[in-house]
């Protein structure tokens, strides 16, 4: 059933909320919708005391190990983390307390998925610790129907392999959960990609979390809605925790409640 899982974005060293497409290696550009000197500790600690299991830490560049791993810390078992993860890194942050480690660009090394690499994460961690990001972008229309391709570094690299039926069947093989920003309205609070949202219900043989563009508790409910139950919604910029107007946190929790 849908829940919504809840979230701390890091960028250098702080909790923000960022317009999604506005990311770069520059960091030139960059558009804040909210930052706080609140750590990511109290926001894990939160969600721990209101038992909302499942949301994401993800890091945006570096700077953020130490944020993330006070996040983890607080909340044993209770957050996944993303941004930089590798097979190298990734047990670390397993120990530290992650539920899950999630990783999108490290086994997309020159736009292709790198086999070896997603075995090497498989082997070090175990499919149950394991969430791909296949965040993407819209890149056109093909026999009428929207297309959507996965966007690496920091939603900035389009590579060409398309969000399908075929690729989630088979990458769902190595994996417990995805996770899906919908970079084109990520941060934006201007709706969700509804078609995203209905085609991942519809062709993923795992659970799916969807992120970008939720901007009321109507859309968590409308998300339940269009998806039947199968997928999860995170819910940033919009949230009165992050200096949202939109949606209420404890709305968010009393939702969680209600589906049991």
């Amino acid at each position: 059933m849908t829940k919504f899982r809840p979230c701390i974005d890091l960028h250098d060293g702080k909790v923000k909320q960022i317009v999604g497409s506005s990311l770069s290696d520059s960091g030139a550009g960059l558009k804040t919708n909210f930052e706080t000197d609140r750590s990511s500790a109290w926001f894990a600690e939160l969600y721990k005391k209101d038992g909302i299991k499942g949301g994401h830490v993800i890091m945006l560049g570096k700077g953020n190990e130490s944020a993330a791993k006070d996040a983890l810390s607080a909340y044993p078992g209770g957050m996944q983390v993303g941004g930089g993860i590798n097979a190298q890194n990734a047990k670390e942050y397993i120990d530290a307390g992650a539920s899950h480690v999630i990783v999108t660009s490290w086994i997309f090394p020159d736009g292709k998925l790198d086999r070896s690499r997603l075995d090497e994460l498989v082997k070090t961690v175990g499919k149950e610790h394991l969430i791909l990001d296949l965040s993407c972008k819209r890149t056109g229309m093909v026999n009428g129907k929207p297309q959507w391709k996965i966007a690496t570094n920091r939603w900035q690299t389009i590579i060409d392999i398309e969000i399908n039926k075929e690729t989630l069947e088979d990458l769902a093989k190595s994996c417990d959960e995805f996770l899906v920003h919908a970079a084109d309205v990520e941060g934006k609070q201007q709706g969700m990609d509804d078609e995203l949202i209905k085609f991942l219900a519809e062709n993923s043989p795992i659970p799916v979390t969807y992120a970008g563009g939720a901007k009321s508790l109507e859309d968590l409910i409308h998300c339940k809605e269009i998806s039947n139950g199968k997928i999860d919604l995170t819910i940033g910029s919009a949230l009165d925790l992050f200096g949202g107007k939109g949606v209420m946190y404890d709305d968010c929790v009393k939702f969680n409640k209600a589906q049991g």
